[in-house]
């Protein structure tokens, strides 16, 4: 699965949770989640919960963490994947 891709089924995860709904139409790698999307802490945990069930994934405290923007959640969707994938 490539980035495009993976950045069209975060879309209606995250707009799940967007405060700012206008921007979910311009979302790109480079979107904060926080300042740009407007999901407060609380609902990133939520989103988090909705990517590993997408997924079929499971995302520790460490990359939850990073996981601020489109792009850090790409990053670590493909490296979960392919953890998933090798074992």
């Amino acid at each position: 699965m490539n980035n495009s891709e993976l950045l069209e089924k975060l879309k209606p995860i995250v707009a799940n949770y967007a405060h700012n709904k206008e921007a979910i139409d311009d979302i790109t790698e480079h979107t904060d989640f926080i300042n740009d999307l407007k999901i407060n802490s609380a609902n990133l945990v939520d989103v988090v919960l909705d990517i590993e069930e997408e997924f079929g994934i499971e995302i520790d405290n460490l990359s939850m963490e990073k996981m601020l923007t489109v792009s850090a959640a790409i990053e670590i969707i493909e490296g979960k994947l392919k953890e998933k994938n090798d074992r």
